[in-house]
C-alpha cells in the first residue's frame, strides 16, 4: 500500500532529486559537493527512478543493477585513485544508460496519460531535465576522451574542475540560449551540440504541445 502511494508521487520524487543535483552546489562547498554529495544525489535519483520503472519488471531489474554498480563504483573511487579515469568512464556509462532509459519511460508515461494533473506536469519537467543530464554526460565524455573540445572551460583545469561548466553548457544548449561563453570546437562536439539543441526543441514542440492539448481538451470537457 505504501509503495503504491509512493508510485503516485513518482515524478515528484524524481523531479526534486534532480533539482538537488542541478542546484546543490549553491548550498554546499564546491569540492564537497563535487566529490561526495553529487554522487550521493545521483544514487538517490536512480533509486527514485526505480519507482518509475516499478511496473515494468525488466526495467526494474536494470535500474536495480545500475544502482548496485553505481554504489560499488562510488565506494571504489575512494580506494582506486590510480584508476580515476576508468572510474569516470564507468560512471558516465552507468548514468548515460539510466537517464536514456528513464527519459524514454517518463515520456512514454506522460504521452499515454489520459488526464493531465500535477503528477504529469512534474513528469513533463523531469523528462526535460533528464535530457539535459544526458547531454551533460555526453559532453563530459567528449571532453574526457578529447580534451579541449570546448572553448571557454577553465584553462588548465581538470575535467572535474569543469563539471559545472559542462552541466551549464548542456542546458544552455538544450534551451537554445547560447550565450557564447562556451563554444564547441571539435567536430564531434559541434555535431553533438546541434543534436541536443534540436532534441530540446522537439521536446518542447511535440511532447509539451501534446500535454498542453490534453489539458485544454479536459478543461473544455469539465465545462
Amino acid at each position: 500500500m505504501r509503495f503504491k502511494r509512493l508510485y503516485t508521487y513518482r515524478f515528484e520524487l524524481f523531479f526534486f532529486s534532480q533539482i538537488a543535483i542541478l542546484f546543490g552546489s549553491i548550498v554546499f562547498p564546491k569540492v564537497l559537493f563535487t566529490e561526495i554529495i553529487s554522487h550521493l544525489l545521483f544514487l538517490i535519483n536512480i533509486s527514485s527512478g526505480y519507482v518509475i520503472f516499478s511496473r515494468n519488471r525488466e526495467q526494474s531489474k536494470i535500474s536495480i543493477l545500475l544502482l548496485i554498480i553505481a554504489v560499488i563504483v562510488f565506494l571504489y573511487r575512494f580506494i582506486g585513485n590510480n584508476e580515476k579515469d576508468l572510474i569516470d568512464y564507468i560512471k558516465v556509462a552507468i548514468y548515460f544508460v539510466f537517464y536514456s532509459l528513464i527519459t524514454f519511460e517518463i515520456v512514454r508515461q506522460v504521452w499515454q496519460s489520459e488526464k493531465v494533473n500535477r503528477n504529469v506536469i512534474f513528469g513533463l519537467m523531469s523528462g526535460y531535465i533528464s535530457i539535459g543530464l544526458i547531454g551533460f554526460f555526453v559532453f563530459f565524455s567528449i571532453e574526457l576522451a578529447e580534451p579541449n573540445s570546448f572553448k571557454g572551460l577553465i584553462e588548465g583545469g581538470t575535467i572535474t574542475d569543469n563539471l559545472d561548466s559542462l552541466l551549464y553548457y548542456s542546458y544552455i544548449t538544450l534551451m537554445t540560449i547560447g550565450y557564447g561563453d562556451i563554444t564547441p570546437i571539435s567536430d564531434i562536439a559541434q555535431k553533438t551540440t546541434m543534436f541536443f539543441a534540436m532534441l530540446g526543441q522537439f521536446y518542447m514542440v511535440i511532447v509539451t504541445a501534446v500535454v498542453v492539448e490534453k489539458y485544454i481538451r479536459h478543461s473544455h470537457l469539465k465545462e
